[in-house]
């Protein structure tokens, strides 16, 4: 359930968006954030505020990668797995990460620290292989990187 912060925001957006439509995506954002993920629960709740089907809701949720349907680690490892990063060592990097997580891609490990999925494009193609971890790039990252790297994070 949406603590009240969330739906008084949510809401609010109804004044800023022409339609409420409009404002779903703002909303699921909103409601992401206060939940840390989009539960089907979370879902229909979003779907009433805004007065909107949960056909509607379900379906931008699960378009976009951005919308976790699942619980995620603390921190959310994507791996572009496009073609420039995939020829520039993206799919070695993913296997690194993996090993040394020690869980697969698509799953989170025991601890809640790590999520570790694979996205289409991260539209860094010029610096790859890119891994953006939560909202911040890593590019240029090479399978030898990945022990910094997670130690930086942790």
């Amino acid at each position: 359930m949406l603590s009240d912060a969330a739906r008084h925001d949510i809401k609010d957006l109804l004044k800023t968006y022409e339609t409420n439509q409009s404002a779903l995506i703002p909303a699921l954002h909103r409601a992401q954030a206060d939940q840390g993920w989009l539960s089907a629960e979370t879902q229909a709740e979003v779907a009433q505020l805004l007065d909107l089907s949960l056909q509607t809701v379900a379906g931008v949720v699960s378009f976009y990668t951005m919308f976790h349907q699942k619980p995620v680690g603390k921190y959310l490892l994507q791996v572009c797995r496009n073609l420039s990063c995939t020829m520039l060592g993206g799919q070695s990097l993913r296997r690194k990460l993996e090993e040394r997580l020690g869980i697969s891609e698509g799953e989170t490990t025991p601890d809640g620290m790590f999520t570790l999925v694979e996205v289409e494009c991260l539209g860094s193609c010029g610096t790859a292989p890119v891994v953006m971890v939560n909202d911040r790039y890593f590019e240029g990252v090479k399978p030898d990187d990945v022990e910094r790297l997670l130690a930086e994070l942790k």
